[in-house]
């Protein structure tokens, strides 16, 4: 599985965080990768129009990249929220990094629907959270049934 996606991922959330260009290094750290490996990749993207990388600067996205950003950023997100609160994953954000260009828009958009929360349907791009539950129904809650303590 290529971790091209999470690159670029990456570089998304960095530039929301600090002003562009964005070191390789602030990349790396982030994704635990060593900078060599992101400059590698910053190149790459470069060449498909992506982002523009200068040597001693870093990179910055172009609008190209910026929207295959937040469309991988909504996915992200999205399987963040599911393998927390539906498969109650520790590592739920490593996980979501790693899948997040594996997984289609419409696949996101179907992991959104099962989210224990009320969601705006008339959203145009991705679902926006109305109202949040404390926490995940347990397994008997789900299922209608009413826990009484072990009876």
């Amino acid at each position: 599985m290529s971790r091209r996606p999470q690159y670029l991922l990456g570089l998304y959330v960095a530039e929301h965080r600090e002003s562009p260009p964005v070191a390789p290094g602030v990349v790396a750290s982030a994704l635990d990768r060593s900078p060599a490996t992101v400059i590698e990749a910053f190149r790459e993207f470069e060449s498909e129009g992506w982002l523009t990388y200068e040597p001693y600067e870093g990179a910055t996205l172009t609008e190209a990249g910026r929207r295959r950003g937040e469309e991988l950023h909504e996915t992200y997100v999205t399987l963040s929220w599911f393998f927390r609160s539906v498969l109650g994953l520790e590592e739920y954000e490593r996980e979501a990094m790693e899948l997040a260009g594996v997984v289609s828009p419409d696949v996101a958009k179907r992991f959104a629907a099962t989210l224990p929360v009320a969601v705006d349907e008339s959203a145009d791009v991705s679902p926006v959270v109305t109202e949040r539950l404390d926490e995940p129904p347990s397994a008997g809650e789900e299922n209608g049934e009413i826990q009484n303590g072990g009876e």
